[in-house]
């Protein structure tokens, strides 16, 4: 990969440090939340309240598939809106308070419920938590789209989301660990504690967001017609280079969520022998690890992007990916533990380059959108990628539940069959590894490059110049 010099970004397109900043909080919202439930559903309900997985894989896919409903509607409605408040940050402030609320509420569940009682709460409070972080997320995203009109400063703030979504993502993979001291009667007591916690710094990170970021397009499209929901979903699946761009990460996410809760199983009950307090342990250094990498590996994604370009740095980003599940191949190690360690790192890394990335090409997509048919629509954009991949992670969970029965695993059992966990680490590490690959040979053909970007935001200036607008025409540019 050729090496080139960076486009210098002009002072009119660069953000306040402080909006980016904001912005990134209010990123810890979504990060946190969401992970955190993945990665606890299958600790506390499965293995602590012995749920069937089957249930649980369906109680996890029937929320996603709501959202597949609520994310256009959301989105449309933020393109939408006029309020004086802006477009974004009112759906922001409120889905902030929902989030945290029901954050906590999934994990206070009696225990002495039976069993079909405790799968109808988690399904009801799982809907109503997933619909929270539609209220907030769609908004968030489609803020972060239209922040700044250039190329390379979307990376930016799409980094400083990344960069400090993960100082928050430190916290979560430690929750298990701190509902399992001596102080709370099991883990599932302490997760009720934690877990509420949690939810008050959820809430506050959305409303700092809210007091520090600007909306930059209110004015733009102030006179602009309202654009129907089905009209804005067909525009953005008919959009080739966004289709392209929604089959490459859907596949990705797809490799991961079929083998979703599988890692935390195979370290309890393979590298740990189901010593549940070592293994979290080390399951809290590595989430803690993971972040750490993520962090740090913010800077050299921005670099590379600047050089090679965002595109070529997504492929570098799967590769880096495939490699780092496929040493799990030796480094799931019963005599030596810590060697987890390496694949963290890896994936963490190409985690973060492609995940920053794809929302800061998505706003790119959106400026195409707009030179071809003259409407801005970012909430639409963002939340119909989120239709195509929760549609996706929907039918995944459903699948994933399957997969672990048929692996042998037993819910609630102390210890687990040697069947059962070679089945756990095969899928583990092979499906994923597979997509990677498939979406790096489709990613070398996608359309927009640096300098058709630049191309579209020359155009767009020329047409808002000569309609009488200016660029950054809500007064949020360079201070």
């Amino acid at each position: 990969m050729e090496l080139k010099k960076r486009h210098v970004t002009a002072k009119e397109d660069r953000l306040p440090i402080i909006q980016k900043a904001g912005y990134g909080i209010g990123a810890v919202v979504t990060i946190v939340a969401v992970n955190a439930l993945m990665q606890l559903t299958g600790l506390v309900y499965i293995a602590g309240l012995g749920i069937s997985a089957i249930w649980m894989g369906w109680s996890q896919a029937i929320p996603r598939l709501w959202d597949c409903i609520t994310d256009p509607i959301v989105g449309s409605m933020s393109d939408n809106s006029r309020s004086r408040f802006g477009r974004r940050l009112p759906y922001i402030l409120v889905g902030s308070l929902m989030v945290g609320v029901t954050f906590a509420l999934l994990f206070m569940v009696p225990r002495e419920w039976s069993k079909e009682a405790i799968f109808g709460y988690f399904l009801l409070m799982s809907l109503l938590f997933y619909t929270a972080v539609t209220i907030y997320s769609v908004p968030h995203g489609a803020l972060g789209f239209e922040m700044t009109d250039d190329y390379h400063e979307r990376t930016s703030v799409f980094a400083y989301a990344s960069f400090i979504g993960n100082v928050g993502a430190i916290i979560s993979p430690w929750l298990y660990y701190f509902a399992n001291r001596p102080v709370f009667e099991d883990e599932i007591e302490g997760m009720k504690w934690v877990c509420l916690g949690m939810g008050l710094i959820l809430f506050a990170s959305g409303i700092i967001c809210v007091l520090t970021c600007k909306e930059t397009k209110v004015k733009q499209v102030k006179d602009q017609e309202k654009v129907k929901l089905w009209d804005s979903f067909k525009v953005a699946c008919k959009n080739r280079t966004f289709v392209m761009l929604v089959i490459v990460f859907v596949l990705v996410i797809v490799g991961f969520q079929l083998v979703m809760g599988f890692g935390n199983f195979i370290m309890i009950f393979y590298v740990f022998s189901g010593d549940k307090d070592a293994a979290s342990a080390l399951m809290g250094w590595n989430g803690s690890i993971w972040a750490v990498t993520g962090l740090l590996g913010v800077f050299p994604m921005t670099w590379l992007s600047s050089r090679i370009g965002k595109s070529r740095t997504v492929m570098f980003s799967f590769l880096i990916i495939t490699i780092g599940n496929l040493l799990k191949i030796v480094c799931y190690n019963q005599q030596y533990p810590w060697l987890s360690v390496i694949p963290t790192i890896l994936l963490s890394w190409g985690m973060v380059m492609c995940f920053t990335l794809v929302n800061a090409m998505n706003a790119d997509i959106c400026d195409e959108d707009e030179l071809k048919t003259g409407h801005r629509r970012e909430g639409i954009y963002f939340a119909v990628y989120g239709w195509w991949w929760k549609m996706a992670v929907s039918i995944s969970s459903i699948v994933s539940g399957y997969l672990l029965k048929y692996t042998g695993f037993i819910e609630g059992e102390a210890f687990q069959s040697e069947s059962a966990l070679y089945w756990l680490r095969f899928w583990e590490i092979m499906l994923p590894s597979l997509l990677c690959v498939v979406g790096i040979v489709i990613m070398t053909r996608y359309p927009l490059t640096e300098k058709r970007a630049y191309e579209v935001k020359e155009l767009l200036k020329q047409r808002r110049e000569e309609s009488g607008e200016t660029p950054q025409d809500d007064g949020q540019g360079a201070e």
